[in-house]
């Protein structure tokens, strides 16, 4: 028998739906056409995808679509495409040692450097959840009406849903997430029928050109686009959810695993690109060639898109989809959190249990916020959630190529040089970005 919230459940009910306690339970059978095995294997790139489209990805993309037009286009481009080759790297560790990244790390560090790594890794899943909340609680307010502060204390509801999942199954949550992030992309397909973008401007804008970045602002928008879209969790989560499929121990086995697994992720994150563009295309067609240049809000966004485009229903998609943004990423951090909490410090608690800790410590800095700033508070919050996962992003990258290319854990399926070699670029890049942005702001 179980006690949640006073209330006592049948023993039945009490398995959580986290990937420990269902590994390797979906099998991807190694005779089976492509299709089949890509069709049992595919998931765990969509709980992963969701990080990079929730609200914080929003902020950035509103202001780089209305500040700079299709300018920044590219950066979207290259941020998802860096995530594509991290997330392979993860979910190879994954796959391969048997081991997610947390306790690849535990093994390979001592007490303090775990303990450093652990500590990080917390404060991005929790940088997370407040966009989360923030999130949620205004698309609350926007479609109905309701305080924001209210919205807030309202988005506590997800962790109900937490608790009903409990004893359903990974497959459910899978199949919960990848409904979700369908009416994301619907809603942004009918939001750009509304306001179709120019293809000209939007090739235009997919083609790399640094100079762009010259730009008063471009630069530091270019950096929270790119701190917004590669999350520090994911790559702990990634490497732990691709284990809760069997795909035999044999090394051709797993290399055939790796492959389709990198299918899913890729997959599943072109269409959080796709996402993310039709987020900054929408901003540039319906503001920035309407003179709306200084549009970086969320709220402000969703006031101006009607007026501006004509049709009531491209803010009603507007707010449905930010809302869905919002409850999308609940399973994934509260995922995340388990997977790094026992990965680093050997500690296992109920999936449900770290839903209520990680939303409550979410919530009382977002209402914090809201009572210091008022409303207009939450556009800077969001901002401020996105630069602390830049910040967290070295730390976790670091020990992953370093695991993923050491032969002593992976063998003969270690990533191979060309890999490892951008990645240890990529690594570079990010904390140099970092450092440009700490002095920028402290400096």
């Amino acid at each position: 028998m179980a006690t949640i919230l006073g209330l006592t459940l049948p023993a039945t009910a009490t398995a959580p739906f986290c990937p420990s306690e269902v590994e390797g339970s979906i099998a991807v059978p190694q005779g089976a056409p492509l299709l089949q095995r890509l069709a049992r294997f595919a998931g765990p790139g969509l709980l992963v995808a969701v990080g990079y489209m929730d609200p914080g990805n929003w902020a950035t993309d509103i202001a780089a679509g209305s500040g700079y037009g299709f300018d920044l286009l590219f950066v979207v481009a290259a941020a998802s495409l860096a995530a594509i080759l991290l997330q392979s790297l993860a979910l190879r560790v994954g796959l391969v040692s048997g081991l997610d990244l947390a306790q690849a790390c535990r093994q390979r560090y001592g007490k303090a450097a775990n303990l450093t790594l652990w500590a990080l890794a917390e404060i991005a899943i929790l940088a997370t959840d407040v966009a989360e909340v923030l999130g949620g609680a205004l698309a609350i307010k926007l479609l109905f009406g309701l305080p924001l502060w209210l919205g807030i204390l309202l988005t506590a509801g997800d962790m109900l849903l937490v608790i009903g999942l409990k004893g359903r199954g990974f497959r459910q949550v899978e199949a919960i997430v990848g409904a979700l992030v369908a009416t994301i992309a619907l809603c942004f397909l009918v939001e750009l029928l509304i306001v179709p973008p120019d293809p000209a401007a939007v090739a235009h804008g997919l083609v790399p050109d640094l100079g762009r970045l010259s730009q008063p602002g471009a630069l530091a928008i270019a950096i929270g686009i790119i701190g917004a879209t590669v999350m520090p969790h994911n790559l702990y989560l990634h490497s732990s959810i691709v284990q809760t499929r069997s795909v035999g121990t044999a090394p051709g086995e797993k290399r055939r695993a790796i492959r389709i697994a990198n299918l899913d992720s890729a997959v599943a994150l072109v269409i959080a690109m796709l996402v993310n563009g039709a987020i900054l295309m929408l901003a540039a067609g319906a503001f920035h060639a309407n003179g709306h240049v200084a549009v970086t809000g969320i709220d402000e966004a969703y006031r101006l898109l009607s007026p501006v485009t004509g049709a009531g229903a491209a803010a009603l998609l507007f707010g449905i989809a930010l809302f869905a943004s919002g409850q999308s990423s609940t399973f994934t951090g509260t995922i995340a959190g388990q997977v790094v909490l026992e990965g680093f410090l050997k500690l296992s608690i109920p999936c449900w249990q770290r839903r209520v800790i990680t939303r409550i410590a979410a919530i009382v800095p977002a209402l914090a916020g809201v009572a210091l700033w008022g409303d207009g508070g939450v556009g800077p919050m969001l901002v401020l959630s996105q630069i602390v996962l830049s910040l967290q992003l070295p730390f976790a990258i670091w020990p992953l190529i370093r695991i993923v290319s050491d032969r002593r854990v992976m063998g003969s399926l270690a990533a191979r040089w060309p890999s490892v070699a951008l990645a240890w670029c990529l690594f570079a890049i990010i904390a140099g970005a970092n450092m440009w942005l700490l002095v920028s702001l402290f400096g």
